[in-house]
């Protein structure tokens, strides 16, 4: 049974997993490779602009939109936030990055306002 096996491996004395043949699908994989390091490397760019460090805390939705855009006008088509999150987690640990409760606490925090009784008495000369 084995020089079956043996001899669907080799033909002609080659492997087929010998580097001088190519692996049938590296054609169309090679294309998608250069695409995604170009997409990392604009991601990489963007972080100029939208600093990592602001993936935290209350900036945190405004850094996506502005990754959003960002690779938007430099792919011409538009990106959701679920991509760029995925993107992002290539580079940072993105559960790492997510609010912590205690900000949305303060966030939702509601105080009564009103304005102190000295700014309704009017001043008479």
């Amino acid at each position: 049974m084995n020089s079956g096996k043996v001899k669907e491996e080799e033909q002609d004395g080659m492997s087929v997993h010998s580097p001088c043949k190519p692996p049938p699908s590296s054609a169309s994989s090679v294309p998608k490779d250069l695409a995604e390091v170009e997409l990392e490397l604009r991601l990489l760019q963007a972080f100029e602009i939208y600093p990592p460090n602001k993936l935290q805390g209350v900036h945190r939705h405004f850094v996506i939109f502005g990754l959003m855009e960002y690779l938007k006008r430099s792919f011409d088509r538009p990106f959701s936030s679920e991509e760029v999150l995925q993107l992002l987690d290539r580079f940072y640990n993105v559960e790492m990055l997510k609010s912590d409760d205690d900000e949305i606490d303060i966030l939702n925090h509601e105080e009564e306002f009103s304005l102190p009784p000295s700014f309704f008495i009017k001043e008479e000369s």
